[in-house]
């Protein structure tokens, strides 16, 4: 069984940043792209980042560009989202994923998703 777990999430004013983490157990990584999620209330689950753990190859959604960045550490299995220049429309419900597809993951049909951790942006 495989289990990723995020934290990190919380309440920040725009402007400010967070950092994610999605900790990975149950199976090495090191063929698996991961990545994240977002859902905000009354709206659907949309595409925020992902990255190939082989390569480390990323994309990202054009509304975080330049503002979010995914990295990764394999020696612990854990993927992370450092979010700067926080918005209010950034606030959501942030899911990590995971498959050893990119392309499935990128739409949103990963095969291993977290339980998500909530992020909250004022104004």
């Amino acid at each position: 069984q495989v289990q990723l777990v995020e934290s990190g999430g919380g309440l920040v004013q725009a402007g400010g940043s967070l950092r994610l983490s999605c900790a990975a157990s149950g199976r090495t990584f090191s063929d698996y792209a991961m990545g994240w999620f977002r859902q905000a209330p009354g709206k659907e689950r949309e595409f925020v980042v992902a990255i190939n753990w082989s390569d480390g190859v990323t994309y990202y959604a054009d509304s975080v560009k330049g503002r979010f960045t995914i990295s990764r550490d394999n020696a612990k299995n854990t993927v992370y989202l450092q979010m700067n220049s926080l918005k209010p429309e950034d606030t959501a419900v942030y899911y990590c994923a995971a498959d050893t597809v990119i392309v499935r993951l990128r739409a949103g049909a990963g095969t291993y998703w977290g339980r998500g951790t909530q992020v909250t942006v004022s104004s």
